[in-house]
């Protein structure tokens, strides 16, 4: 089983730039995918983006070119540069894994561990 806690959102302006972190724990020794997704008021949640083991990634359309996905395997960290933000950026942003080298797609359920999330606010 995996851990997963994430930090560093928070309240920007529109055009501003945040960094989340999701900090893994537990059975981080086995080949494991990380994501984020993000679920806004009233709306499903969807993928932002994700990594697989050996650093493959995939990047939703509606972040493409403005939000970057890394992870640090040393530090067992998975991160989300997001830059060029909107309002409709605003959302709970959630670090997920699945075991396994390659990632399972977008669906949320494909993914059994999740962090507690942290809020991300964008301004006009």
């Amino acid at each position: 089983q995996v851990q997963l806690v994430e930090s560093g959102g928070g309240s920007v302006q529109s055009g501003g730039s945040l960094v989340l972190s999701c900090a893994a724990s537990g059975d981080t020794n086995s080949a494991y995918c990380m994501a984020w997704f993000r679920q806004a008021p009233g709306k499903e949640r969807e993928a932002v983006a994700r990594i697989s083991s050996g650093g493959g990634t995939t990047h939703e359309d509606p972040v493409k070119g403005r939000f970057i996905v890394s992870r640090d395997n040393a530090e067992n960290t998975l991160y989300l540069h997001m830059g060029s933000l909107t309002p409709m950026d605003t959302a709970m942003y959630y670090c997920a894994a699945a075991m396994g080298y390659y990632c399972p797609g977008s669906s949320a359920t494909r993914y059994p561990y999740w962090g507690q999330g942290t809020q991300v606010t964008v301004s006009s």
